[in-house]
C-alpha cells in the first residue's frame, strides 16, 4: 500500500472511530506510519484530505458493489429474490469504521460547502449503481427509483448504526416493498 492510500485509510478510519475533530495532521500521520511531510505533500490542506478519504472509500465501495451486482445478474434471479442477496451483501459490507466516517463526511459536507461537491458526487455516483442494479433486474424507470433505492440503504445504515444492529434486518423486505412498487402491473 502506497503512502497515499496508507493516509486515506487512517483518515478514515480515525473519522469512524473518533470522528472528524480527530482528524489532525498528526494523528492522521501517526495512525498511517508516515512522516508528517509526507501526509502534507500528498495533501496540502484538511479539506483535501477529507474529500480524498471520501472519494476513495465511495470509489472503493462502488467497486465491491459492482462486482456483487454483476454476479447477481449473471446469475438470473428474479427481483422479489434479489431482495435478500442485498440484504446479505449489507452485512458484508456495511460495517466498520469506514462506513461510519462515510455517513460522517456526508454530514459534514451539509456544514462546509467545500465537502459539498464531493458529497453530492458520491451520492450520485451510488444512484448510478442503483440504476445499474435496477437495469440489471428488469425493473422500468430504474433512473427514477434509484434514488429512493440509494435513501432507503442510507436511511437503515444510520438505523443500524442507532440500533447497534448488526444483521440487516428488515433490509430485504425493504428492498423488495421498493421493487415491488416499481415493478409494472400485470
Amino acid at each position: 500500500m502506497s503512502a497515499r492510500e496508507q493516509i486515506l485509510h487512517a483518515t478514515l478510519r480515525l473519522i469512524g472511530e473518533q470522528g472528524i475533530g480527530a482528524v489532525t495532521n498528526r494523528a492522521v500521520a501517526r495512525s498511517a506510519g508516515v512522516s508528517l511531510g509526507s501526509l502534507t505533500y500528498h495533501f496540502p490542506s484538511q479539506e483535501d484530505l477529507l474529500r480524498e478519504a471520501l472519494h476513495a472509500f465511495v470509489e472503493q465501495e462502488i467497486a465491491r458493489i459492482t462486482a456483487y451486482v454483476t454476479s447477481l445478474a449473471e446469475s438470473g434471479i428474479a427481483p422479489v429474490q434479489a431482495a435478500d442477496q442485498v440484504e446479505k451483501a449489507v452485512v458484508e459490507f456495511a460495517y466498520g469504521p469506514e462506513q461510519i466516517a462515510n455517513l460522517e463526511l456526508h454530514l459534514h459536507a451539509a456544514r462546509d460547502p467545500a465537502l459539498r461537491e464531493t458529497s453530492t458526487r458520491s451520492i450520485e455516483a451510488y444512484d448510478r449503481l442503483a440504476t445499474a442494479i435496477l437495469k440489471a433486474l428488469d425493473i422500468p424507470d430504474a433512473e427514477t427509483h434509484a434514488p429512493a433505492i440509494v435513501a432507503m440503504l442510507y436511511g437503515l445504515a444510520l438505523r443500524r448504526l442507532a440500533t447497534g444492529d448488526t444483521t440487516a434486518t428488515g433490509t430485504a423486505d425493504a428492498f423488495r416493498l421498493l421493487l415491488l412498487g416499481a415493478l409494472p402491473r400485470p
